[in-house]
């Protein structure tokens, strides 16, 4: 009688847990590590080319933490896969780091209370885990060149930088998706005159659903050239998302062409192929210039 009520409770369980929010699901997100390890150029440590499987199995690792059965570490981390960059216009420059930006936001607020700005977590903190996780990535690369001079071990520096550098890469393939900078990230908001989805669902339909029915979006290799080194790694990468941001209209006119439905449309495997290359790029750009500016000392 215990077991079976046990097993009617551990039923249950599934069926109210909510589904794990997923981005770009576990596909593209490998596939986005695994193809920024493949275009790693001869002039970086090999280590990090050849562990490209576990970097492409830690792509997805972020979201392995959004679990209801760990709820403080699934609160904690859930501001970082996104930001509204909408509600951030009157935000000229991001501040450097991520305790500058929630002061700024909080100002704002008081400041302007008829704005109704919602603070800085229900905004989202993406650019700042990916920077914050770059620089660890640094440090470790700047261990392993130490390591390296004083002819000791190098094991646990590659030990770190094959994780941050893997841990790095699903933000930044989050940064990618236009959904995961936008207010309307899951049905349009707000005024609609354009009769855009209102319905929830699309994200997952989108970045998940859809890349797994169509597999040839993640071929992605001629698309992804030789890195380049970033001279502005935070403005860069903000750049980055605000283009992201600037296609989320044609995210939902797509949609409403049936884009997104089954195998979707040649114009919508375009579309999804050419973000998820975006990046691999980007993610690739930002491993190639840690490594570089590693080589400078505190």
């Amino acid at each position: 009688m215990r077991r079976a009520f046990a097993a009617g409770l551990l039923l249950l369980a599934a069926i109210l847990q909510p589904p794990r929010a997923m981005s770009w699901g576990d596909a593209a997100h490998q596939a986005i590590n695994r193809e920024a390890a493949k275009k790693l150029p001869p002039e970086m440590p090999r280590f990090l080319a050849a562990a490209s499987g576990r970097l492409a199995w830690l792509g997805p690792e972020p979201d392995r933490w959004r679990s209801p059965l760990e709820k403080p570490l699934a609160a904690a981390q859930a501001p970082d896969h996104f930001i509204d960059l909408e509600e951030l216009s009157w935000l000229k420059t991001f501040p450097p780091d991520r305790y500058g930006y929630i002061h700024a936001v909080e100002d704002y607020r008081a400041a302007h209370p008829a704005a109704h700005l919602p603070p800085a977590e229900k905004i989202g903190f993406q650019p700042y885990i990916t920077i914050e996780i770059y620089d660890r990535l640094k440090v470790a690369f700047r261990e392993y060149r130490l390591a390296l001079r004083e002819h000791r071990s190098t094991a646990n520096a590659q030990a770190n930088a094959i994780f941050y550098a893997g841990w790095l890469g699903h933000y930044v393939a989050d940064g990618s998706n236009p959904m995961h900078t936008s207010i309307h990230h899951n049905g349009w908001a707000g005024p609609n005159p354009k009769r855009y989805s209102t319905k929830r669902g699309l994200h997952r339909k989108m970045e998940t659903a859809f890349v797994n029915a169509n597999p040839e979006v993640l071929r992605i290799a001629p698309l992804v050239e030789k890195p380049v080194r970033l001279r502005y790694p935070f403005e860069d990468y903000i750049a980055y998302l605000r283009q992201s941001q600037s296609e989320i209209e044609r995210v939902y006119r797509l949609e409403k062409a049936g884009g997104f439905d089954g195998r979707g449309t040649a114009a919508s495997r375009r579309f999804v192929r050419r973000q998820v290359a975006r990046g691999a790029q980007m993610l690739l750009n930002l491993w190639y210039t840690a490594w570089v500016e590693s080589a400078r000392e505190p």
